[in-house]
């Protein structure tokens, strides 16, 4: 099936060619739909029938869109920017958006189940996934890049008082980070004192304590399926942007790493893949990938050795199952249990690519990571490019027809994998994309 999506009257040209992607042989890839706008989850129901979520980072308006009679309806829409993805239950999809996890039950209407997360920061909640005992869970993103509000963070002069609140009790050792008052502009040689987990400009007294909070930032959560009785499952991730059970019911989830931002910043960081335990601290804001940012390799060119930013560490912090290089920025994936698509059980992620801001005249980093597929071989613990634009840069650089934003995959109910691709960004802007460029791909095995 290849189709154009007839949802918006003006339909912005990408040129798409799939023979432009590099892909493991024995398989091919195909443009299965386009002229979406940044599509950032998709679901099936009990009938088999697609679901699309569009992030809302074009026109400011998230919707859910239902593939009916090879044309995308819209079904639901209203929500805050940006969804991060949709799931399917027991009749109902799950729709998680900035702060809130909403329930669309089958006769459209729709409930709030879950509100006021610390979404209103650097990073939001994520999509939900479900157990086997009933439970839905999912992350919940920092507020910040590396534990201290800084003149980085955009929201600064609308949410002042925003900070990241931890997951246990715990001690901090009380370093301040000096930074130009954004608050008081026209004030000359104004500056101001920011601790960690405080707000922008409080600053901290040394082994000061914070206490804990369920709903904390960098973490790992669950609920019943009307979202009542909320339980921390772990925390001391950065960005974990999706997780999803395996057939066995062991829980995996992806973190998106530190970047050399702020007035803490943390170079090489890697983005990882994790097994997760619960009841475990997983390392933010001191660790990346298990290793503590006090480590050489951490420093980044232009500032300071970073220190660590809490006294008393809960645990020793797991190493990722693997890692990714810094800039992969993972995203959605999904196991594979066709026998005759792959290896069995193996996991299929989409690489986002670099969300780091720059100025005029700064590029992006693009080279050697992201905008690709990448296949882990759960036995041996390795990573593998699955599928990769040909010049290895995304399609607007490379001006080829191949991917630009893989930000979600998953195994449809026709063992064909498909892959949503948010689309193109307006030039040096990551958060914001073209109006219909976004596309669905979809990747056979050469005998289907």
């Amino acid at each position: 099936m290849l189709f154009t999506n007839n949802l918006n009257e003006k339909n912005t040209s990408r040129y798409l060619n799939p023979s432009d992607i590099y892909i493991q042989q024995g398989y091919r890839i195909e443009v299965f739909a386009s002229g979406l706008d940044s599509p950032i989850g998709m679901t099936y129901n009990d009938d088999k029938e697609m679901f699309v979520a569009e992030s809302g980072l074009v026109a400011g308006n998230p919707r859910v869109l239902k593939l009916i009679n090879d044309h995308f309806e819209v079904i639901a829409d209203g929500f805050n920017v940006p969804i991060s993805g949709i799931s399917y239950n027991q009749g109902a999809i799950y729709v998680s958006h900035r702060g809130f996890i909403t329930k669309i039950f089958k006769d459209g209407t729709r409930q709030n189940i879950i509100m006021g997360l610390p979404s209103n920061g650097d990073h939001y909640n994520s999509p939900v996934t479900f157990s086997s005992d009933g439970k839905l869970y999912f992350g919940q993103g920092t507020v910040t890049n590396s534990g201290v509000v800084g003149n980085d963070n955009a929201w600064v002069t609308t949410s002042p008082l925003l900070c990241d609140y931890p997951g246990d009790y715990v001690i901090l050792y009380g370093q301040n980070f000096e930074t130009d008052n954004i608050l008081t502009e026209g004030i000359s040689d104004d500056t101001a004192l920011t601790g960690a987990f405080s707000p922008y400009g409080i600053s901290n007294l040394p082994y000061e304590t914070r206490k804990m909070y369920i709903k904390a930032s960098g973490s790992l959560l669950r609920a019943n399926l009307d979202g009542s009785n909320i339980e921390q499952v772990a925390w001391g991730f950065r960005d974990p942007s999706f997780l999803k059970f395996n057939n066995n019911g062991q829980l995996y989830a992806t973190n998106n790493g530190f970047s050399a931002v702020g007035s803490r910043p943390i170079e090489n960081a890697t983005d990882d893949f994790y097994y997760v335990m619960n009841g475990l601290w997983y390392g933010w804001p001191d660790y990346s990938g298990g290793d503590a940012v006090t480590l050489p390799r951490f420093q980044p060119s232009n500032g300071p050795q970073p220190e660590l930013l809490l006294k008393n560490q809960p645990n020793v912090p797991p190493k990722p199952f693997v890692s990714f290089p810094h800039n992969s920025n993972i995203r959605g994936f999904d196991f594979n249990y066709n026998k005759d698509f792959g290896p069995y059980g193996d996991v299929y992620i989409a690489e986002y690519g670099s969300t780091a801001s720059t100025r005029v005249g700064e590029p992006i980093s693009y080279a050697g990571a992201g905008h690709r597929i990448s296949r882990i071989d759960m036995k041996a613990r390795t990573v593998s490019t699955f599928a990769i634009n040909k010049s290895g840069f995304p399609s607007s650089i490379s001006k080829e027809g191949g991917f630009e934003r893989p930000s979600y995959l998953t195994f449809g109910p026709d063992s064909i994998m498909y892959i949503l691709d948010m689309g193109m960004n307006v030039t040096d802007n990551p958060d914001t994309f073209v109006p219909n460029t976004g596309v669905i791909w979809r990747i056979l095995r050469d005998n289907m």
